[in-house]
């Protein structure tokens, strides 16, 4: 973990928000070095030369990923949608298979279930998630922390029940991973794009696997998913990788680019040193908020604060350089490495008038 003085000292080199950024649930800042691994991307395609570095930072990029999420790097693949990678896992359900769900969940989370049309997707409040584990229940599928207000889930009590009864789990921690410590071996799955709190471009999405793969089937292998990729460029693929690599989707190599060096930077920093500035940031404008008479959605040590009823303010407070999110008609403020006390008193002024 960085000490306090090179945690700000970090952050003070890589970011210069020209407002008060509080919008990190949407999109995160790309540091100072990920913006210089992008030009230097560009330069590479408009001057013709190779691009084997590109094909480096994605596997320097799905190591970290691992290492941030507590997996070998085998057992990550690199894609571009958490909804890709849950249109793979429900693929991999016989007909008539119970999925449970989270009532309002992020859709890339959902969805996939819903189109097979021959699954039984049961849906509950994020609260009774864990209870709602049953005796044939095939799997549970729930995000970390929920984008719309920031909610965590239990997942100690989900990986007990989901235990007891034999289910798999599925976690997205799209609105968790960088903040949020993560271990990501205790399911079967999880997934997060990169583009939040891990501070990357968009365009790439991680999941992991377990290391029998769980029983996915790579449907949307093309050559990348080879364990050969430059021999399998033609005809079907004669050997898929032997690691998670077989569910790889086409590299989006200029955003990896990016993120090898955004996920460098949250590894220096630590993630338990993010999810201390983080969440005190969030705890200062739940306070600020009571004495305004405010009451936030409950979502006890999240870096995401949604407040019922104030999403129509938020044009008015871009208009003031103040970053939030409108979430089904709630206010909603995300705290990152870049944000600081005087952003959320900024934020608070602006509320109290």
């Amino acid at each position: 973990m960085a000490t306090t003085e090179t945690f700000e000292s970090l952050v003070r080199a890589e970011f210069r928000p020209q407002s008060s950024y509080l919008n990190t649930a949407s999109n995160g800042l790309l540091p100072a070095r990920a913006v210089a691994a992008l030009q230097e991307a560009a330069l590479l395609r408009a001057e013709g030369r190779p691009l084997t570095p590109l094909y480096e930072d994605v596997e320097a990029s799905r190591a970290a990923y691992g290492r941030l999420a507590g997996v070998p790097a085998d057992r990550v693949a690199a894609g571009a949608s958490v909804a890709a990678h849950t249109g793979v896992i429900a693929a991999s359900l016989p007909a008539g298979a119970e999925v449970l769900t989270a009532e309002d969940d992020f859709t890339s989370v959902l969805n996939p279930f819903h189109v097979r049309g021959d699954l039984k997707v049961r849906t509950v409040p994020l609260e009774r998630i864990a209870e709602s584990v049953r005796p044939g229940t095939a799997l549970v599928a729930v995000s970390a922390a929920q984008s719309a207000d920031g909610r965590i889930a239990d997942l100690p009590a989900l990986r007990e029940a989901a235990r007891a009864h034999g289910t798999r789990t599925y976690v997205d921690f799209s609105q968790a991973a960088g903040w949020l410590p993560m271990d990501a071996d205790a399911y079967d799955f999880t997934a997060a794009v990169t583009f939040k709190w891990l501070l990357g471009p968009h365009g790439a999405a991680f999941l992991t696997v377990p290391e029998d793969f769980g029983g996915l089937t790579p449907l949307l292998a093309g050559w990348v998913a080879a364990e050969r990729p430059w021999d399998s460029c033609y005809g079907p693929v004669a050997e898929l990788a032997r690691s998670a690599r077989r569910f790889d989707l086409t590299h989006a190599l200029f955003t990896y680019a990016g993120l090898r060096r955004s996920l460098e930077l949250i590894e220096e920093l630590g993630v338990d040193a993010v999810h201390a500035h983080d969440v005190a940031l969030a705890e200062r404008f739940r306070a600020g908020l009571a004495a305004l008479g405010h009451e936030p959605v409950p979502a006890p040590g999240s870096a995401i604060v949604s407040v019922p009823g104030l999403g129509f303010r938020q044009p008015e407070l871009s208009a003031a350089g103040i970053e939030v999110s409108d979430r089904a008609g709630h206010l909603r403020a995300a705290f990152h490495l870049y944000s600081t006390a005087a952003d959320v008193d900024r934020l608070l002024d602006a509320l109290s008038g």
